[in-house]
């Protein structure tokens, strides 16, 4: 999944700033540009983290 929504990332022109994988929780946290946060977690779901 997180291959997924880096390609929707890219395709929407947006810079991947920071990719980080936690070995504890297993979850994947991705910065784009400068205010779009996203957390996958290890199951596949994912979600924003700035969301209005």
């Amino acid at each position: 999944m997180c291959i997924i929504i880096c390609q929707y990332l890219s395709n929407f022109y947006r810079d991947i700033q920071l990719f980080r994988f936690s070995d504890i929780t297993g979850n994947v946290f991705i910065l784009a540009g400068d205010e779009l946060q996203i957390l996958v977690f290890h199951d596949g779901t994912w979600r924003f983290i700035n969301e209005t």
